[in-house]
């Protein structure tokens, strides 16, 4: 399913039968037929146009937001579970109030003061989502920081990048992956959700989000508008989630066993 998700994203430009942002006013809110596959909004916009090219900005947005929070949970998780004592009280104290605020209004807050554009969505995502995964990964730094070949490579000398980077990391990334993955459904609903309350990807550039926004005032008169949006987030999401949990499977040997 996400391989499909991302070749339609992909191809948006080349299957769409129509042009997401053309206008025509005399075809608005027509019902779902074979000329407009998912029906018209209000400004006889083709829906399923604008859907397949609001798959791109969805995607786009969870996967470059994914990115920014997976480097700096690296990062910060790399330096506390390596280094130990005062850096990873420090580190984990911060982490410990970024926790405390309620990300979604940290997130609207960051946003209304920005302005709405795509690039602050990825970026305020970004920078709000690396708690969880700066927390797997000083877990996974203080259980291999202890093991033989990390005391091999102080012993010849090795300098602290280069045991962080090439030897410890590459061992601890397994729970980075799950997290990503997971993260890349959480940051499209994060998306949506601000693109739904007018503060993400702004008109008329097409998102699920804002689709759903503008379906909202005709809800009983177009019910495509929501119903075919809100479908593709819940598809999206949920395949997302379900590889997540399924890499957590196959790269946990705990959960093996108990097959």
């Amino acid at each position: 399913m996400i391989l499909l998700i991302f070749l339609v994203a992909g191809s948006a430009s080349f299957i769409a039968p129509h042009d997401p942002g053309k206008t025509n006013v005399s075809f608005k809110l027509k019902s779902p037929s074979f000329q407009h596959l998912l029906g018209t909004d209000q400004l006889g916009r083709d829906v399923f146009s604008r859907m397949l090219h609001g798959s791109r900005i969805s995607l786009s947005v969870g996967f470059v937001a994914v990115a920014i929070s997976i480097f700096i949970g690296i990062l910060v998780g790399a330096m506390a579970g390596y280094y130990g004592r005062w850096v990873d009280s420090i580190l984990m104290r911060f982490v410990d109030i970024m926790l405390c605020f309620p990300t979604f209004f940290l997130i609207l807050t960051v946003v209304a003061l920005l302005g709405p554009s795509i690039f602050n969505i990825m970026l305020v995502i970004g920078i709000t989502s690396w708690m969880g995964t700066s927390r797997f990964v000083r877990a996974e730094f203080l259980s291999l920081r202890e093991r033989d070949f990390v005391q091999a490579a102080k012993a010849l000398g090795m300098g602290d990048r280069r045991i962080i980077f090439r030897h410890i990391l590459p061992n601890g990334l397994a729970p980075v992956f799950v997290t990503a993955t997971l993260d890349v459904a959480t940051a499209i609903l994060v998306e949506a959700g601000l693109s739904f309350l007018g503060f993400g990807v702004q008109p008329p550039a097409p998102s699920w989000g804002n689709i759903l926004t503008e379906g909202r005032t005709y809800i009983f008169d177009a019910w495509w508008l929501t119903l075919f949006p809100g479908f593709a987030i819940l598809i999206t999401v949920l395949s997302f989630n379900l590889l997540g949990e399924g890499l957590r499977d196959a790269l946990d040997p705990r959960l093996r066993g108990r097959r």
